[in-house]
């Protein structure tokens, strides 16, 4: 169970995470930056999926879902520690059977109650596999979850057995096993609560999703823009310093870069690599580099008989020493990536399971051993190794960097190549729908700082966010031990001990961990990325 979407993700989600830039020039919609309106204008790209809270796996949508709800858990923007939003406790006397207490007097935007049904109700449709929802694994901890989501067939529960209510503001979670740090997941957007209107008028929300967060949906034109205000019923303590903030979608990041210089867009966390080297002149040090919870890296599918064999395995392990993440962090990203040691992230610390070096000799570069594994398997499958990317997004300089690196070792300029995708929704389609036939971009944006986010969501069998369909029982069976251990430091080695699996299987390869950038126009203040890589919209002010 977990993404920040998220990377939330992602990146994030979680990410995920997995973690996008999408962006579009000319943009339609009204204001802009440069106004006296105090309403904020950002970059943003369309979501990958409709804005319900169990069905946001990507950045995009998790950013609306983030502005719009509050969770039971909230993480703090410059620590990420968690913290009770909504909820007034989590208690439990075992690790495994936890009492939820929410906060009276929150209400959602269309001016009805938020209660424990809220909650009970949307994660039951959440987990339900007839729903369709691409995060109902989150809920795979809950009792009764194999009866709604069974691994074949019809479900044979609608509702989980484990998720009882006591009061209006009270409700109990029994999980199928010990798990200790529970509560700190519970800040995904998975777990948001839903209004009644949501099941009532499916369609009417989805045009115009209802939330009890810091702001609330004033219009949506897709693939434009999303005009988001202050909610004045909002009952949480960050309360919007702003008008508003009107998201406008870029298909193109230079598009967006050149408005932000010209004075139409505000802020903009999604620059383009190109402008890395000279945006701290370009806009005059109004620029914002800062480590976050996120890793990217190259996914296989595995759920192809070419990619599945132990000789494949051996051709990702080259594939991986061929890269040179030292001259790519440096040359292309001009130093706002970290060449990758894990699968983690620095982020976390030695205490939240980031260990530098995990991954071993698969993740430094090495070209002599790189081309003898890749001979060794029997070379590349297909005969030639393409590298798939959503085309809106800042990527095809970093990717024509790694097939030249794959190329340089094996001789031959034509061995690995990019292939874009148009749209980001385009590509997260294609990657969701299993389609791919060779490699493609993933990474994941941290939901919570913890090792078994990075893990679970993206490498469980099965998991909602696993992209490339890796599937290794021993791997999910410590991932699960270390779950149910109540000591944080034997949890983080058992987790550490599932890692090391993906370092010799390497269904995805390291790449670099990424700072979150951001730059902001001469009007606006209040600025700062929170540890997921995101705006804390909420701060920001214009003038």
């Amino acid at each position: 169970m977990p993404t920040v979407s998220r990377v939330r993700w992602a990146v994030t989600a979680a990410t995920t995470l997995a973690l996008a830039a999408t962006g579009c020039g000319g943009a339609a919609g009204g204001g802009g930056g440069g106004g006296s309106s105090g309403i904020v204008t950002a970059w943003w790209g369309d979501p990958q999926n409709p804005l319900e809270p169990a069905n946001t796996n990507e950045v995009n949508g998790g950013a609306v879902l983030d502005m719009i709800f509050t969770g039971l858990i909230a993480y703090d923007p410059k620590t990420s520690r968690a913290g009770n939003a909504m909820a007034a406790s989590i208690t439990s006397g075992d690790q495994q059977n936890w009492t939820v207490k929410i906060k009276p007097g929150w209400r959602f935007s269309d001016g009805t109650p938020v209660t424990s049904s809220s909650f009970v109700d949307a994660w039951n449709y959440g987990a339900l596999s007839a729903n369709r929802q691409v995060n109902s694994s989150f809920f795979q901890y809950i009792q009764g979850y194999a009866d709604v989501a069974p691994a074949s067939g019809s479900p044979t529960a609608r509702t989980m057995s484990g998720l009882k209510t006591v009061d209006d503001n009270t409700f109990t979670v029994a999980l199928s096993q010990k798990f200790s740090a529970w509560p700190q997941t519970l800040g995904h957007a998975a777990y948001y609560p839903l209004p009644r209107s949501f099941f009532s008028d499916h369609a009417g929300y989805l045009a115009k999703p209802v939330g009890n967060g810091p702001y609330t949906i004033a219009s949506w034109t897709k693939s434009q823009r999303m005009q988001l205000r202050p909610n004045p019923d909002y009952a949480g303590d960050n309360k919007p310093k702003n008008a508003g903030v009107d998201l406008k979608v870029y298909t193109d990041t230079n598009a967006a870069y050149a408005d932000l210089q010209a004075g139409n867009l505000d802020i903009d966390n999604g620059l383009p690599n190109s402008a890395l080297k000279s945006v701290q002149s370009d806009l005059y040090g109004r620029f914002l580099s800062r480590p976050a919870g996120i890793i990217q890296t190259i996914s296989f599918p595995l759920y192809r008989p070419g990619w599945s064999t132990e000789n494949a395995r051996l051709v990702r392990q080259g594939i991986s020493m061929a890269i040179d993440r030292d001259t790519i962090s440096r040359v292309v990203f001009n130093n706002t990536r970290t060449p990758a040691g894990d699968f983690t992230s620095p982020v976390l610390g030695a205490s939240g399971g980031y260990l530098d070096g995990l991954c071993g000799d698969a993740c430094k570069h090495n070209p002599d051993r790189a081309r003898q594994l890749i001979q060794q398997g029997g070379g590349i499958p297909g005969g030639q190794l393409t590298i798939s990317y959503n085309a809106d997004g800042p990527h095809k300089e970093w990717v024509d960097a790694v097939c030249n690196s794959v190329n340089n070792v094996l001789g031959d300029t034509r061995a690995c190549v990019g292939r874009p995708v148009g749209t980001f929704a385009d590509f997260r389609n294609q990657v969701h729908g299993k389609q791919m036939t060779s490699a493609f971009r993933t990474g994941w944006q941290m939901d919570y700082p913890l090792i078994q986010n990075f893990l679970q969501p993206v490498y469980v069998t099965g998991a909602s966010s696993n992209d490339s369909g890796y599937a290794n029982r021993a791997f999910d069976a410590l991932v699960n031990q270390a779950n149910g251990e109540a000591d944080q430091a034997k949890s983080v080695t058992t987790y550490q001990d599932a890692e090391r699996m993906l370092a010799t299987d390497l269904p995805a390869i390291p790449l670099w961990y990424q700072n979150g950038t951001v730059g902001w126009s001469s009007r606006t203040s209040g600025v700062m990325l929170n540890p997921f890589s995101v705006p804390v919209y909420t701060e920001l002010t214009v003038k």
